[in-house]
């Protein structure tokens, strides 16, 4: 399989957030499960300064987006088994940050344009293209848009994998054909229109062949509006093709026991280089050196959607906690003074860095001791799968993956991998860091075995490439190869493979074959039927003892597998008997429909007892059926004449 992984970014050359981490560790995944992966990112400014030798120039070719005719540049290297292709033009790229530039909306529909523009200069043809979040949402449109005119482009399958819903690349609908390149059909047919503006996550939703959140869980909460920034009726008309799948992380680079970036390296089985660890953390941002002091750690981006208002409110509550606070990150100017000020008050236990540095994040994760993440959303998140990794017992709020991949510490049994708490509420936060730090300090045997657990967990990208090749096989047709028992008792669809489930649903065709069989019953109650014509009977009040009574005749519904269905009917017929009155078997119970009020309520009683009976009451009504049916027109001829 052919796959082209179309990214704004990626580790180690560019990274931002946790697009990168999967955009580097992903497509390695793939190539090693035996598919052909190549990926494609701009060219930016710290690649070129950092790579730039490495790189090995392809060719060049001019990109037509709306009025323009641009130049594109392809530079090329071979890693981890992947082929990483980079298209360079300095006007867009050759810039000092990836993001939060005012010509984004251009410099990104370049991008997404060059790539289809590109695809003849690639090794590969590809089977599937997948794409992530709003920068690079316009390929399945410009696909889409030239598959029109070339039919070489209809072959080739997208998927589009949503990291953060919340940015989903929105503009002026006016700008559609000036900056996209695109004919104002898409906005009039409502593929790319919504709420007045273009949305361009919007179009790659409605236009992809499947649509991938990086959770199970994330997946699920886009359908509602609260994590769906409006687009949850999208989400919900395209939930035919929605999946999720769980992220991971390298295990190879994130291993305490190999990774040169910490002090002093460690493992579950000997954790004496954890000690050392966070007493260099303490060094490093100036806290103060206790050993039995919980370290309790953030490294985030300080935006709200990570629950810092939660923090805010109870922070002095946490601080009267036997811990110690450290913060790494930046963003909300709000938040960073708040944080700033705080430190302030709390020299020696509280220490905040407003800024994103690799070595001290490292150093963060193997020396504390609590990770801290009460997000108010969180698609994914790789860092309390990092922490985990480094015995950095994490503290959650149970939403995305942060839900799928915490289990909540239960230490009578000793099971879980962290704390969790449910609504967002600094009160319930609040309780629950209490909890971490209580067993911290008075049962340190338990939390060591709760470290244990949590550093144990398996949070490998195969799993999750297995997942994705599934995807991918389903929108091409194709069956990917399972190369073992393992690997094939690994799969979470194999359940709904099964031949049992499916076989079941033809069974119940037969079943509701006998279904006329019954229905035929009210075929042979005419009689009742064509009583309405004297309509002088106010029926309602009658009538509900036959409506009552078919549930004694249902009672013996074993009687039905064994073809006796038809048995039931004869049961029911002898109900216009009139002669069955003297006789206390279930029979006549029907009969006193038709008669005068008090009779009846005494045959529905005796119905009750020798329905209980069961197969003696049967095996007499079978007797005389022939005797019952052969009157019942008589019957019938005196009941009328009777009325």
């Amino acid at each position: 399989m052919k796959i082209l992984y179309v990214t704004s970014e990626a580790v180690p050359f560019c990274k931002t957030g946790g697009l990168a981490d999967v955009a580097g560790s992903l497509p390695p995944a793939l190539a090693e499960q035996g598919a052909e992966v190549a990926v494609v990112l701009p060219l930016y400014e710290r690649i070129r300064d950092r790579y730039g030798s490495q790189l090995t120039f392809e060719c060049y070719d001019y990109v037509d987006l709306a009025w323009r005719h641009s130049y594109c540049g392809l530079f090329s290297m071979e890693k981890d088994g992947v082929t990483w292709y980079f298209l360079d033009n300095e006007q867009y790229f050759n810039r000092g940050s990836l993001y939060g530039q005012a010509d984004d909306g251009e410099r990104f529909a370049f991008f997404s344009r060059a790539v289809v523009r590109m695809l003849d200069h690639f090794k590969f043809w590809p089977e599937v293209i997948n794409c992530n979040d709003w920068q690079s949402a316009l390929v399945p449109i410009y696909l889409k848009d030239d598959g029109v005119r070339e039919e070489r482009y209809r072959s080739i399958k997208t998927v589009v994998t949503i990291h953060n819903i919340e940015y989903q690349g929105r503009y002026n609908p006016y700008v559609l054909g000036e900056l996209f390149g695109l004919d104002a059909g898409w906005v009039k047919d409502g593929t790319l229109l919504m709420d007045g503006d273009v949305n361009l996550l919007k179009g790659a939703i409605l236009c992809a062949d499947a649509v991938n959140a990086v959770s199970p869980t994330y997946a699920n909460e886009l359908k509602m509006p609260y994590f769906a920034h409006r687009m949850e009726g999208i989400m919900r008309q395209c939930s035919n093709k929605l999946s999720g799948v769980l992220n991971g992380i390298d295990m190879k680079l994130y291993d305490p026991r190999t990774d040169s970036r910490i002090v002093k390296n460690f493992s579950a089985e000997d954790m004496s280089g954890k000690d050392e660890c966070k007493a260099e953390l303490q060094r490093m941002v100036g806290l103060r050196e206790e050993a039995h002091t919980p370290i309790v750690a953030m490294v985030s981006r300080l935006v709200s959607h990570k629950g810092l208002d939660l923090i805010c409110e109870v922070l002095h509550d946490m601080m009267e906690l036997p811990i110690q606070l450290v913060v790494l990150g930046t963003g909300d100017q709000r938040y960073e003074e708040f944080f700033h000020w705080a430190a302030q008050q709390y020299p020696g236990r509280m220490s905040v860095r407003m800024d994103y540095n690799e070595d001290l994040s490292m150093a963060i994760y193997a020396g504390a001791d609590l990770f801290l993440m009460p997000s108010k959303s969180e698609p994914c998140g790789l860092s309390q799968m990092i922490a985990m990794r480094y015995g950095t017992v994490p503290i959650v709020r149970e939403t995305g993956g942060l839900k799928d991949t915490v289990q909540p510490c239960e230490s009578w049994r000793d099971a879980g991998n962290g704390f969790s708490f449910t609504n967002y509420s600094s009160g319930d936060m609040l309780h629950v860091i209490r909890e971490a730090v209580y067993l911290y300090k008075d049962y340190p045997d338990v939390f060591g075995r709760l470290r244990q657990r949590a550093m144990s967990g398996d949070f490998s990208w195969a799993r999750s490439a297995r997942e994705y090749l599934r995807i991918y096989a389903t929108i091409t047709g194709q069956t990917w190869p399972i190369h073992s028992d393992t690997r094939r008792a690994a799969e979470t669809g194999e359940p709904a493979e099964e031949a049992a489930p499916f076989e079941a649903a033809p069974e119940a065709a037969p079943v509701e074959e006998a279904a006329p069989v019954e229905e035929a019953v009210p075929a042979e109650e005419p009689a009742p039927a064509e009583e309405p014509a004297p309509a002088e009977e106010p029926a309602p009040a009658e009538e509900p003892a036959p409506v009552e009574e078919p549930a004694p005749v249902e009672e013996p519904a074993p009687a039905e597998e064994a073809a006796p269905v038809e048995e039931a009917a004869p049961a029911e017929e002898p109900a216009p008997v009139v002669e069955a009155a003297p006789v206390v078997e279930a029979a006549p119970a029907e009969e006193p429909a038709p008669v005068e009020e008090k009779p009846a309520k005494k045959t529905r009683k005796t119905t009750a007892k020798t329905a209980e009976k069961s197969e003696k009451a049967v095996k007499k009504t079978e007797k005389k059926a022939v005797k019952k049916t052969s009157t019942k027109k008589g019957t019938a001829g005196k009941k009328k004449s009777a009325e």
